[in-house]
């Protein structure tokens, strides 16, 4: 519930107070994730109704809040994506590797496997058809991601090594 506070202090200050692209960080992406991991502990406590009594008695509140988180996370994506796209398309922030986009690579994985999760917990199939395809967006991001380190790594390696040679008598 702390993550829905922080999305609305978080959706305060992108409508009431200006922002600079620098300012819009992939840890944005952390409270959708926070969410996902909220849905896929209420997931979890669904599954396990039939071991513990109080949780029967808790199913319909468990189902309402995971539904409700759910739909939190979900809502959080075209946000956090239009703003990706204000500040990279329309503002023209330079697109290169960060090691702060490996917070926005673990949030799209988690919706992906909260989501199935839910499809399977709540009995809707219809749903199945988000994590099908959603796992080639969190695929392709991680190894986007993983591709930069790479090249940023290597990168270093050869200035490093062009400056250690031009530094020789």
């Amino acid at each position: 519930m702390l993550y829905i506070l922080v999305i609305g202090i978080i959706l305060y200050r992108l409508l009431f107070f200006r922002i600079e692209p620098a300012q819009l960080t992939p840890p944005f992406w952390v409270c959708m994730g926070a969410v996902a991991i909220s849905t896929l502990a209420g997931n979890t406590l669904i599954l396990n109704t039939g071991q513990w009594s109080f949780l029967g008695d808790l199913l319909p509140f468990l189902k309402g809040m995971n539904i409700f988180f759910w739909a939190t996370a979900t809502w959080w994506i075209p946000l956090l994506v239009i703003m990706g796209v204000w500040r990279h398309l329309y503002k023209h922030f330079p697109l290169r590797y960060d090691p702060s986009y490996w917070s926005l690579v673990f949030p799209l994985g988690m919706y992906t496997v909260c989501t199935f999760q839910l499809a399977k917990v709540l009995e809707l199939p219809f749903i199945y058809a988000i994590p099908r395809y959603f796992v080639f967006i969190a695929l392709a991001a991680w190894l986007v991601t993983f591709a930069g380190l790479i090249y940023r790594m290597v990168g270093s390696l050869v200035s490093q090594s062009i400056s250690q040679a031009s530094r020789r008598p």
